[in-house]
């Protein structure tokens, strides 16, 4: 008998890299990679946390909640 079981949602956080490109992390498993666009960096990432997932099981849960927050520019004292 086969068991389905339902998709797990994660959630991306998608950045430009410096070198060019783009990186991409998972901040429930902590799993990061990186692609040469925004949709290959999701499909690698797709895949670690597949990977990472089938060595550390983990129960469903919600997807951790993303925000944005403003910092002032902290000036760097000189030594």
């Amino acid at each position: 008998m086969l068991i389905h079981i339902p998709p797990m949602i994660f959630s991306a956080v998608i950045t430009e890299a410096e070198e060019g490109g783009y990186v991409a992390f998972n901040p429930e498993t902590g799993t990061t990679t990186q692609g040469e666009t925004f949709d290959e960096a999701v499909s690698n990432l797709r895949e670690a946390t597949e990977l990472y997932l089938e060595v550390f099981p983990m129960k469903s849960k919600a997807p951790a909640v993303l925000t944005c927050f403003e910092v002032s520019h902290a000036q760097v004292a000189g030594c």
